[in-house]
C-alpha cells in the first residue's frame, strides 16, 4: 500500500494544508478478475482537499470513498465531488461513486447542499453505511470501522488491510490504521493493533486542552494509543494551524519509542 497525505488540516484548512483527506493506493485486479490495476480510494475528503486531490490523480481515477465520520472538515468536499460528477460538461464515465460513511450521510450531504434529500447525491454516490466492526472487502483493501470516542453520533477508525507479495514471494498482509478524529479509546487500540502504519490525530496539546475530555488525542496520548495496539510506526496529524508540530511529535516521543513523524501534505508514505 502507498499512502499520500492529502490533507493534515485539523478542524480547518490551514496555510499549507487541506483539512483531514488521505489518498491509499494498491495493486490489485479488474473487475474481470484478471488483468492488473491500481485501486484508489480515500480516508475522508475534508474541507479545501478536493483540488489539491488533483495534483495526484484525475477525479475519474477515484475507486472509493471512506469516511471516519461526518464533521465537515472530514467530508465536506464531497459536495464539490459531487459537482464535478454532475456538471462535467464532457461527461462522467466512471459511474457512480462508493462512499462508505454512517447511516446519515446521504441526508448530511444533501441538507449542507441544500438539496431535497430524496434523491440526494444518490444518483452520484453510492452511499454504502458501515457497520461497526464488519469488514468490508473493496478491489484489494479489507476494511474496517471500529468505534471510537468523538462528540458526533458515529466516529470510526478504519483500519485498512491489503496483501502485497515481499521480496521472497511470500505474501503479507499490510496494516494501515487511520484514526479518525477520537480521544483514548479501547477501540482505537483494537483498530491499530499491529500496524504497519498507525495514522494518528493529535489535535491537543497537554497542559492546553486537558480539561476537554472525549473529543480528541494529544500527541503524548497517540502515543501510547500506538505503544499500547504495538504499532510499528506513528504518524501524526489532524494538527490545527495553531499547534506546533515539533511539540506534537515531542510529547508523543515521551510514550511512543518507535519510528515516529507529523503528516505533511504532499508526502507519501510505504505502509
Amino acid at each position: 500500500m502507498k499512502l499520500t497525505i492529502i490533507g493534515a488540516s485539523g478542524s480547518f484548512p490551514g496555510p499549507g494544508s487541506p483539512a483531514s483527506c488521505y489518498l491509499v493506493s494498491a495493486q490489485g485486479v479488474a473487475a474481470d478478475g484478471v488483468t492488473p490495476r491500481t485501486w484508489r480510494i480515500l480516508l475522508d475528503l475534508g474541507n479545501g482537499s478536493l483540488g489539491v486531490l488533483q495534483r495526484y490523480i484525475g477525479l475519474e481515477d477515484l475507486d472509493g470513498v471512506m469516511l471516519s465520520h461526518l464533521h465537515p472538515d472530514h467530508c465536506m468536499d464531497l459536495c464539490g465531488l459531487h459537482v464535478a460528477i454532475r456538471w462535467n460538461p464532457e461527461g462522467w464515465t466512471a459511474g457512480r461513486v462508493p462512499v462508505y460513511g454512517p447511516a446519515a450521510t446521504a441526508d448530511r450531504l444533501a441538507e449542507a447542499y441544500g438539496m431535497d434529500p430524496d434523491p440526494g447525491m444518490r444518483e452520484d454516490f453510492d452511499f454504502r453505511v458501515w457497520q461497526a466492526g464488519s469488514t468490508v472487502s473493496f478491489g484489494p483493501f479489507r476494511i474496517t470501522p471500529v468505534p471510537v470516542r468523538h462528540p458526533i453520533d458515529e466516529a470510526y477508525a478504519l483500519r485498512v488491510e491489503a496483501d502485497e507479495v515481499d521480496a521472497t514471494g511470500a505474501v503479507v498482509t499490510r496494516v494501515l490504521t487511520y484514526s479518525g478524529d477520537t480521544d483514548t479509546c479501547e477501540g482505537l487500540v483494537e483498530a491499530a493493533r499491529d500496524a504497519d502504519m498507525f495514522l494518528c490525530e493529535a489535535a491537543f496539546h497537554e497542559g492546553r486542552d486537558d480539561g476537554i475530555d472525549g473529543v480528541h488525542l494529544t500527541g503524548r496520548r497517540a502515543g501510547r494509543m500506538a505503544t499500547e495496539a504495538g504499532a510499528r510506526r506513528l504518524l501524526l496529524t489532524h494538527l490545527p494551524v495553531w499547534n506546533d508540530p515539533q511539540r506534537a511529535a515531542a510529547e508523543a516521543r515521551e510514550t511512543y519509542e518507535g519510528p515516529l513523524a507529523v503528516a505533511v501534505s504532499g508526502l507519501s508514505y510505504g505502509v
